[in-house]
């Protein structure tokens, strides 16, 4: 499930739980894009409490809104990844390091406040 919020004009929260199928992920991707017009200097609050590899077919939808999704990067300038898995977290800080004009700062899923903070500040 890939669920997308937008808790204020320049925030949009992600919860990623389980595998995505080709559906779960054009819809969320779509709504992600939707929720993001008009978003400047914006954060990203991403929450990954389970994670499960997608299916081939949602990993082929994410390719094709790969052009769309490279819009995006201008909008948000920080994402606080919560999750517990390690793998994640360092993956999500190299990803960080690679994009220019983003900062993305890991935190463990009960880091809720910690990421909100960082976010705020």
């Amino acid at each position: 499930m890939l669920t997308i919020t937008k808790p204020s004009d320049n925030r949009v929260d992600i919860e990623l739980r389980g595998s995505l199928d080709a559906d779960m992920m054009r819809k969320g991707l779509e709504d992600l894009l939707s929720m993001s017009e008009g978003v400047t200097n914006g954060t990203m609050l991403y929450t990954i409490p389970e994670f499960a590899l997608p299916t081939l077919e949602a990993l082929g939808v994410e390719l094709t809104m790969l052009p769309k999704m490279f819009g995006l990067l201008g909008k948000y300038d920080k994402c606080a990844v919560l999750t517990d898995a390690g793998w994640i977290r360092t993956a999500a800080e190299v990803e960080g390091a690679l994009m220019p004009g983003l900062t993305i700062k890991a935190f463990p899923l009960d880091g809720t406040a910690a990421a909100e903070a960082w976010l705020a500040a």
